[in-house]
């Protein structure tokens, strides 16, 4: 397998009602570093994060609770994470975030510690988010599933019928032409585009691609624009679409109160599981502390707060994370076991079929 930068990766999907909220916490974590030095004596925690843990909202009961301090250093994809990793010294850091299905990679470079599963709540996770598939290598587990959502369709429930939205048919019709953005991402869409022509993501090859590029142009040909995170965002909250193909609770659940209208969909054809997991370093210096704060984030406090970061919305792995019933609603809590029997995973594809599929892609972008 190899690591596609920001796959199935929700920090660069920032709403925007909460871009304010996320500067000043990179502010506050940067701030912190030039303040307390290097990082071997910055904080009793050293986490490589994704920008929802960087809420002080999600660190301070943690911090409070154990009398150490979180220093916090936020990435975008996995990517750029294991390039930090790569130029940092062994026992820099002590955590870090990181796409769940990614995990193995970690574990291929020496670089995660086992996790002790009897510690951990296990049981009380959604099954299907789990991913022993990816957080367990030969028979240990190096990584624990914290928080998931969808690449799927959002949508204004009042300019659209919510009945067309359960099927991905709709993306493609005359019905909403002109009404449609496209999230500017090749791979959650790209598998969007192959689960409406009853593709597998699992098993995409090459023989697939011009089944879906004509899917895809489809798509295009619905648009008015293909953007990138704050584009297509500011698209769909100002009203210029109705809908985002790729769209889902990361984009509508953030803006909830400011724009109620805003809703997603987990058509009947499925949708794109995009999944993180915590792991620790082999060569942490803190590894009791470290442990702590994986189950910290692991226990249903922490687990609510992380789900409702300011930095963007997603559902806790946790079954008993303790929302608020206006939050489950929001996130359309309940719902979750039929969604998730529906979604399958990101399109995980070698090199060569990674190359092929962003040329589609390409294709896509500058067909007219």
């Amino acid at each position: 397998m190899t690591i596609n930068p920001d796959i199935s990766n929700p920090t660069t999907r920032k709403p925007l009602s909460v871009l304010k909220s996320h500067l000043h916490a990179a502010c506050a974590a940067t701030a912190l570093l030039l303040a307390t030095g290097s990082l071997a004596q910055a904080a009793d925690l050293n986490a490589l994060i994704w920008c929802d843990h960087a809420d002080p909202a999600l660190l301070q009961p943690f911090e409070e609770a154990n009398g150490v301090k979180v220093n916090v250093k936020e990435f975008e994809g996995t990517g750029a994470g294991m390039a930090i990793v790569e130029q940092s010294q062994p026992g820099d850091w002590d955590v870090m975030v990181i796409d769940s299905i990614d995990i193995p990679r970690g574990v291929e470079k020496g670089l995660f510690e086992p996790l002790p599963e009897d510690k951990l709540p296990l049981a009380d996770l959604f099954p299907q988010v789990k991913m022993d598939s990816s957080t367990v290598v030969d028979g240990k587990r190096y990584g624990i599933t914290e928080k998931f959502g969808y690449n799927t369709i959002g949508y204004n429930k009042t300019k659209v019928d919510p009945a067309d939205m359960q099927s991905l048919a709709a993306l493609t019709g005359d019905k909403y032409k002109g009404k449609v953005a496209i999230y500017d991402y090749y791979l959650p869409v790209i598998g969007m585009a192959a689960l409406a022509i009853g593709k597998k993501t699992a098993e995409l090859t090459e023989a697939d691609l011009p089944a879906i590029k004509e899917e895809l142009l489809k798509m295009k040909a619905n648009a008015k624009l293909v953007g990138e995170v704050t584009a297509s965002q500011t698209a769909l909250a100002t009203g210029e679409v109705d809908i985002l193909v790729g769209g889902g609770e990361w984009v509508t659940a953030g803006l909830a109160k400011e724009n109620p209208a805003l809703d997603f969909s987990i058509p009947r054809e499925g949708a794109v599981l995009w999944s993180q997991s915590l792991a620790m370093f082999k060569d942490s210096k803190n590894k009791d502390t470290a442990l702590k704060f994986i189950q910290y984030i692991m226990s249903p406090e922490g687990q609510a707060r992380l789900a409702t970061s300011a930095c963007y919305w997603g559902m806790p792995a946790n079954t008993k994370a303790a929302l608020s019933d206006e939050q489950k609603k929001i996130l359309r809590f309940d719902e979750q076991p039929d969604f998730l029997a529906r979604a399958q995973p990101y399109p995980a594809p070698d090199a060569d079929l990674d190359k092929k599929m962003q040329d589609v892609w390409t294709e896509m972008l500058q067909a007219q």
